[in-house]
């Protein structure tokens, strides 16, 4: 291998069967073909059609299809999360696993530079063996990755009492995890094993520490001392891409929003959005909307349709869509959401803190209010409002439920001109935006990215 800096690499990408995976390693693949380097993309067969549209530069990169094995009750012709309810997904994991010898296979006769990767535990073995770098790619937040650093020999042994409290040496930090039942119960999904099946925290942690390198889709700007945690905690480098959101639509947005937004003076709409994944109760689905009606201000909310429920409109509260017909809007299917954002009558973005979400509402001039779900949209709530102070939390009760009065609340103490906190978060969030946006810095990130790559091959 020539040494020298300008050497075109080779890397493969191999992300957990999820579309919200496959995507931001397809948005870093753009990025690397657009410099002229190599990716060959392993991902399973019927979602290659799904994700097809997303390449900019199709003699660069090539994808390699995957057949996902049956396994015992996963539905059948299941090959990613969208396909799997959330208490099988332990059995796709084992599907995931059981792809290993089609990837060694096709890796051993590519024998790439680098291997990303992030839910495999056996791929830096692999990697070796052929003569690659294992990079563990992490499509979440390194505040999450630091604060769930294993305090002890072995991941295994880690308990759900282990994660509440914040490892030794961890940042100064408002990041935790808060003792209530709804966040301890997500912590045990993530701690779990199940029958055979290793935790996902096992599956996770033993990647991170086989690895050659890590990497996060963030800015040193934004979460530096999470990533120098890291690089000190795992003695290894840890490498910043950037956030890299896909390329700004070129299109305008539809004349189905414009004109319902235009009646709507400057900053005053409030928009929500959940992701796809995130499939409410009809009870809490209600609750909120009621919610969003209570807070005064105009609305236009993308959930998805509700659990039990054939159509969005039928999970309505009743007499709902009367009340608000001529201010509120709740819409079950596919949102554009950038574009929305940057529409000048959204004034707030109520945001589950998806990493993609949460970079889209940082780089908008919306106010911004966390509903996570989540464990790592949780921790990314608590960095942006109790850290950075650029964002409000909604509260929860202690199961987990979310109030009208609490998403008012939440949403007015933003909205509202003469509160304080509306003040601070515009502030805080203003200063950090202009940080985060600076010219070319996304550029930059990836540049240096790819330097500190061609820099582990030497």
């Amino acid at each position: 291998m020539s040494n020298s800096r300008s050497t075109k690499l080779h890397v493969a990408m191999f992300p957990w069967f999820a579309f919200g995976h496959i995507t931001p390693y397809l948005h870093l693949s753009n990025k690397l073909t657009e410099r002229g380097h190599r990716v060959s993309f392993l991902l399973p067969k019927g979602a290659q059609a799904k994700v097809e549209h997303l390449i900019l530069y199709p003699n660069l990169i090539h994808f390699y299809p995957l057949l996902v094995p049956s396994v015992d009750r996963l539905p059948l012709g299941a090959e990613t999360t969208s396909d799997v309810p959330l208490s099988l997904r332990g059995h796709l994991r084992v599907a995931f696993d059981q792809t290993q010898d089609q990837v060694q296979t096709i890796l051993s006769s590519l024998k790439p530079d680098f291997i990303f990767f992030d839910f495999s535990p056996w791929m830096p073995a692999l990697a070796h063996q052929i003569g690659s770098k294992a990079i563990c790619y992490s499509i979440v937040t390194p505040a999450t990755q630091a604060l769930k650093v294993p305090t002890k020999e072995k991941p295994e042994d880690m308990t759900v009492e282990d994660f509440m409290q914040p490892p030794p040496g961890y940042p100064p930090s408002c990041v935790r995890i808060k003792s209530k039942d709804y966040e301890i119960a997500q912590l045990k999904v993530f701690a779990k094993a199940l029958g055979t099946e290793m935790s996902l925290y096992v599956r996770i942690t033993y990647g991170l520490i086989r690895s050659d390198a890590l990497a996060y889709r963030t800015y040193h700007e934004f979460e530096g001392p999470y990533c120098d945690y890291l690089r000190q905690y795992y003695a290894k480098p840890v490498l910043l891409t950037g956030p890299v959101l896909p390329e700004a639509p070129t299109t305008k947005l539809d004349e189905k929003w414009t004109n319902w937004l235009r009646n709507f003076k400057q900053g005053t709409v409030v928009y929500c959005a959940f992701g796809s994944q995130n499939k409410l109760q009809k009870d809490q689905f209600q609750e909120l909307l009621l919610g969003f009606e209570l807070c005064g201000q105009p609305f236009l909310v993308a959930l998805s349709t509700p659990d039990g429920c054939a159509t969005i409109e039928e999970a309505f509260p009743e007499g709902f869509e009367e009340r608000v017909k001529e201010r509120g809007w709740v819409y079950g299917g596919w949102v554009p959401q950038t574009l929305i954002l940057e529409h000048p009558s959204i004034g707030c973005s109520v945001t589950h803190c998806g990493y993609g979400s949460m970079w889209e509402s940082l780089f908008s001039e919306c106010q911004i209010v966390c509903v996570p779900y989540l464990g790592d949209q949780i921790v990314g709530a608590r960095l942006m409002a109790e850290e950075l102070k650029v964002a409000v939390e909604v509260e929860r009760e202690d199961n987990g439920w979310i109030s009208k009065e609490s998403l008012s609340k939440a949403i007015i103490s933003v909205m509202d001109e003469d509160s304080e906190i509306a003040g601070l978060v515009k502030y805080n969030h203003a200063k950090l935006k202009e940080e985060l946006t600076s010219e070319g810095m996304q550029e930059r990130y990836l540049d240096t990215f790819i330097q500190n790559l061609q820099g582990l091959m030497d």
